[in-house]
């Protein structure tokens, strides 16, 4: 969100010069014969849908392949007019959730003047929360010290400028507990409520969770307690054997994969912690793709 020279100096200064070399290496450890997870999954999961709804599936990326604008194209020529437009980030971010949603019309727009609705942020839908809950129900079941929430990142910064009143989002330690409509746009206080719903569902007592985000960029200050910091003090309090969800991915990528299921996995155990296992995302689970077909049938009636 910074100024066009400030982004340029970062990418070609900062990131493109360091960052394509150990990126490399993360991905080629991830890879499978297939291909990327993210995309596999998320193709497959598609396929999945297709056979549960009666209108026609596209799966878009917000950048790269598939392609938005390839997507539109396939729907158009399958005679589509109205367009139901399902972000897979079940909470609001600007950097997610809102520029795939602002691209999408942008791109719709410019063809035959399709309509476009979008399904709101599901954070806390039974049938997300339903889908969270059935998913790592074999992993709860088999006992655990500890269970953390680790969801991705964001500058704080992000968390302000997305607040409408301009005084909530990070002004008092509670903000995310007292009601304003700053909410609605309020990525920490969506996650939070992931949590409070899915504990809920899962009848996991407060001593046995905990909440972090990951992912952090650069010197700016970004939502806290930091998921690797987490990890070492967990183990440091005695927690042994740890559970990990992630539930701001709803597939599997190099976030979840690399960073968490590999790199977080050697943080724990050398702080000593012994046990440390990764609760997969929702990927192609039947109750995911049970909970997107009762999207589009919602928007059907």
């Amino acid at each position: 969100d910074a100024a066009w020279p400030i982004r340029f100096g970062v990418v070609h200064g900062l990131i493109l010069p360091r960052r394509p070399r150990p990126s490399a290496e993360a991905y080629r450890q991830i890879w499978t014969p297939e291909g990327s997870p993210l995309i596999v999954s998320s193709l497959r999961a598609t396929a999945a849908l297709r056979q549960r709804v009666e209108v026609p599936v596209e799966l878009a990326m917000r950048y790269r392949r598939p392609s938005i604008s390839d997507a539109l194209d396939r729907l158009r020529n399958q005679g589509v007019d109205q367009l139901l437009v399902i972000p897979l980030f079940p909470h609001y971010a600007m950097s997610s959730f809102e520029t795939a949603v602002e691209r999408v019309k942008q791109l719709a727009a410019r063809g035959t003047g399709m309509t476009v609705r979008v399904v709101a942020p599901y954070y806390d839908h039974p049938d997300y929360i339903g889908a969270l809950v059935a998913s790592a129900a074999e992993f709860l079941a088999r006992g655990y010290d500890q269970l953390l929430f680790s969801f991705h990142g964001l500058p704080e910064r992000h968390l302000r400028k997305s607040d409408p009143t301009g005084r909530h989002c990070l002004r008092r330690g509670d903000c995310c507990a007292v009601p304003s409509v700053a909410h609605a746009t309020c990525y920490r206080h969506q996650c939070l409520k992931t949590v409070e719903a899915f504990v809920t569902a899962a009848g996991i007592p407060a001593s046995k969770y905990a909440v972090a985000f990951q992912s952090r960029l650069g010197r700016a200050p970004w939502l806290k307690p930091y998921t690797d910091r987490e990890l070492v003090r967990l183990a440091g309090g005695g927690v042994r054997r740890l559970l990990v969800i992630c539930p701001a991915f709803v597939t599997d990528c190099l976030e979840t994969i690399e960073e968490i299921g590999m790199r977080g996995r050697e943080l724990f155990l050398a702080a000593g912690g012994r046990e440390f296992v990764r609760i997969p995302c929702l990927n192609e689970h039947p109750a995911w793709i049970e909970a997107l077909s009762r999207m589009v049938q919602r928007f059907a009636i």
